[in-house]
């Protein structure tokens, strides 16, 4: 992972944001949760390295809860998001939290929404968050998947994809960049089975779903342009 732009632009982490609320054991961690547990549909939005109090991504799972789903947005650091402050590389946090653990966590996860009766569920990856949604859509998990500027991603992985998958890219990545996007665009159109949307967002930078300033109306107008993406992809596979 290229280090730098992963960690750009921090946001200030806040556990009382969002309209929904936190429940203390979801499959054994902690979790956002947003819309009716009673829907029979759920997203599971799988954060970056900042973790699960980002506002921005909070208000981004309500905003999903409004269209008839329940969204969950798990804690998979343990309390431990990655903080700049701290001044403990990227790439030394990553050791502790891999997403690998991550996937693993997310499988739980989605058992135990499961066993609640909650029988369609789509899975969205934020940057970190992106390699686990890859993941589960290997699997027979999710029925959908969205990633969203992602990291860790390979073409292998992409070539394992089981599920439909949306990727939304930006033009200014250096973790992701369009040549590696468009890459995985090939592959995915060559897959008859599942069906695919790739699109990269001009004059952005990686982390601009979630990571963007609120006052900046630019900014808010295209990071809702892929929430709209991301949203409309759930709505049509997710049921």
């Amino acid at each position: 992972m290229a280090g730098a732009q992963c960690c750009d632009n921090p946001p200030v982490l806040d556990s009382s944001s969002g309209h929904g609320c936190v429940v203390e054991n979801l499959a054994g961690l902690k979790a956002y949760t947003a819309g009716s547990p009673d829907a029979k549909r759920a997203v599971l939005l799988i954060s970056d390295v900042f973790g699960f109090e980002a506002p921005n991504l909070r208000k981004l799972a309500d905003k999903v809860a409004s269209a008839g789903f329940f969204v969950v947005v798990p804690d998979f650091f343990y309390g431990d998001p990655f903080a700049p402050e701290k001044q403990i590389p990227v790439m030394t946090w990553l050791q502790s939290h891999g997403t690998d653990k991550g996937f693993e966590n997310a499988k739980k996860v989605i058992e135990d929404l499961n066993s609640k009766g909650i029988s369609a569920i789509g899975a969205a990856g934020f940057c970190w968050g992106a390699k686990v949604a890859a993941e589960l859509a290997k699997t027979d998990y999710v029925r959908a998947a969205v990633m969203l500027h992602p990291s860790l991603v390979t073409v292998d992985d992409i070539k394992e994809i089981k599920c439909h998958l949306s990727i939304l890219g930006a033009e200014i990545d250096h973790i992701s960049p369009p040549e590696v996007v468009k890459q995985f665009e090939e592959i995915l159109s060559a897959k008859s089975e599942v069906d695919s949307f790739v699109k990269i967002f001009p004059k952005v930078a990686h982390g601009w779903t979630v990571r963007y300033d609120v006052n900046d109306e630019g900014a808010v107008k295209i990071a809702e342009e892929a929430h709209q993406d991301m949203l409309a992809w759930f709505i049509k596979y997710v049921n």
